[in-house]
């Protein structure tokens, strides 16, 4: 099973921490969803003998986009694709896009799933972030939203400045009222030169912490487990059978097509993206050229990428699969490495149905990515 991501680069306005690919000229919009419409009819040939399981709407923001644009990219990933019966469609959409009369819409081109990109529902974190809703808005939309989708994921930012533990616990309870079965919630961080990282180099807006982030973490873990959410990823959350099936191909090493500019795809051993530019994107597709460049994956490369994926989520690193994958010299690195995390609370070797598995402890959690990249293999074969 394959799934195909589709980028849809248009935002109404930039928020001050985000370092993504989006413009917020509408200008070329007709333009980028002809060449997206164009570009998926070129890579039909890379999935010939593949079935598409998940089809997502990323950006940007594609809600955004008009439903009949929307439904246009569907239609053309089924002419050009062998689609399973009952893929999970995927729109990333933010409140102040989702008008009541939108969701009958939605749901009639197919899409059955819809993340919405709350952050926050206070108003001071939403307009220190520039967000394009307000709190209102964001209360409405959901509201709203749960009366025609079950399968609803909501983002939440956790170690904003000035967030206490209290206001960190109210969003939380805030999603839990609502029904909401997915949510997404990822530490603010501050990117080079994003207006955020600008704001705190003079002083106007207060420094993340990372000692706050990580406390907003465990409160987050400790109170959705107590809900029935099974923390299977390191950002993400489910109740059972609402895992994201999109995210989780991705961290299982499923390939994907990734549509759009800056786009990224991968095909098992070769990762490629698109270019970051909308207008060279627009002119190449127009042109008949892919403007993408590939990189072929070593076998270390591999092995890292499957740790640190691994590492992040509840299926954790098999060693069996290390050793057999990449060869019995990366088994035996892995766990000379992994020695001293594990010695240390860290990390944990789990034997389940005769399967050994490496995986993140609870202490360990919030330190996945770094302890992953303790594991990396870095000389090159």
């Amino acid at each position: 099973m394959s799934g195909i991501y589709i980028h849809i680069p248009f935002c109404k306005q930039a928020c001050h921490y985000c370092d993504f690919h989006f413009s917020t000229s509408l200008k070329k919009k007709e333009e980028m969803v002809q060449a997206l419409l164009t570009e998926i009819e070129m890579r039909k040939d890379e999935f010939a003998n593949q079935e598409v399981a998940t089809i997502y709407f990323g950006g940007g923001t594609p809600s955004i986009l008009s439903v009949s644009e929307i439904e246009q990219l569907i239609q053309q990933v089924y002419t050009h694709y062998t689609v399973v019966d009952t893929p999970e469609i995927t729109l990333e959409a933010n409140p102040d896009d989702l008008q009541p009369n939108v969701f009958v819409q939605y749901k009639n081109i197919g899409i059955n799933r819809l993340s919405i990109g709350v952050q926050s529902f206070f108003e001071e974190d939403l307009q220190l972030m520039n967000r394009a809703h307000n709190a209102t808005e964001a209360s409405i939309c959901i509201e709203e939203a749960t009366k025609y989708f079950d399968n609803i994921t909501i983002d939440l930012i956790y170690g904003i400045p000035n967030m206490s533990n209290q206001r960190w616990l109210q969003n939380i309870q805030t999603a839990l009222d609502f029904g909401i079965p997915h949510i997404s919630s990822y530490a603010l961080t501050v990117e080079p030169k994003t207006a955020l990282a600008n704001f705190i180099a003079k002083g106007t807006v207060p420094d993340v912490d990372d000692a706050v982030a990580q406390e907003h973490f465990y409160i987050l873990v400790a109170t959705l487990a107590a809900h029935g959410f099974v923390h299977y990823e390191l950002s993400n959350f489910g109740k059972p059978d609402y895992f994201s099936k999109n995210n989780t191909a991705y961290w299982l090493g499923k390939k994907y097509i990734g549509i759009g500019p800056s786009a990224h795809s991968y095909n098992g051993t070769q990762r490629s993206w698109n270019v970051t530019n909308n207008t060279k994107y627009i002119k190449a597709i127009t042109t008949g050229v892919l403007p993408s460049e590939t990189e072929t994956l070593s076998v270390t490369d591999r092995y890292n990428e499957a740790v640190m994926t691994g590492l992040r989520t509840i299926w954790g690193v098999s060693v069996a699969r290390v050793a057999s994958e990449f060869g019995a010299q990366y088994k035996t690195y892995l766990l000379e490495q992994a020695s001293k995390p594990i010695e240390n609370g860290l990390l944990t070797l789990e034997t389940n149905n005769e399967e050994t598995v490496l995986k993140t402890t609870a202490k360990g959690k919030f330190l996945a990515d770094g302890l992953a990249s303790d594991l990396f293999l870095l000389n090159l074969e």
